[in-house]
């Protein structure tokens, strides 16, 4: 990505773990993660740069359950699952039918302009372990 060249150091550090990260971390996972690499960065800073970094498209933030915002690396179009057991979130690439879209908005009187779905189960992980 040509905009990376142009981020701060502080705003490449971040980016980094958020791209490092399979887990879609909150900005305390990424702090955690900074701390662990040595930087520390004010928190305003930190939110800040998340701030930046999603603006300019460089990741996601994900709005999930729950307080806390959450960052994906992967911005092209997906949806998420979540495990209602143990949190985990997932990303899933399963197409939402178009038909759908337009029905929504028939029924809302919105344009849709995309859409974020999640879906919300539980994971292998925690399914094996009951």
């Amino acid at each position: 990505m040509s905009r990376k060249g142009q981020l701060t150091p502080q705003r490449k550090a971040i980016y980094e773990i958020v791209m490092d990260s399979t887990d879609h971390p909150t900005a305390a996972d990424i702090i955690e993660r900074l701390n662990k690499r040595g930087h520390q960065f004010a928190y305003a800073t930190t939110y800040n740069s998340l701030r930046y970094l999603t603006d300019e498209g460089l990741i996601r933030e994900l709005k999930l359950d729950g307080d806390a915002s959450r960052y994906d690396a992967r911005t092209e179009d997906h949806q998420h699952i979540m495990c209602r057991v143990c949190g985990r979130v997932d990303e899933v690439f399963t197409t939402v039918p178009q038909e759908w879209a337009l029905r929504v908005g028939e029924e809302t009187g919105y344009q849709v302009e995309e859409e974020h779905i999640l879906l919300k189960g539980v994971c292998p992980g925690c399914s094996s372990s009951h």
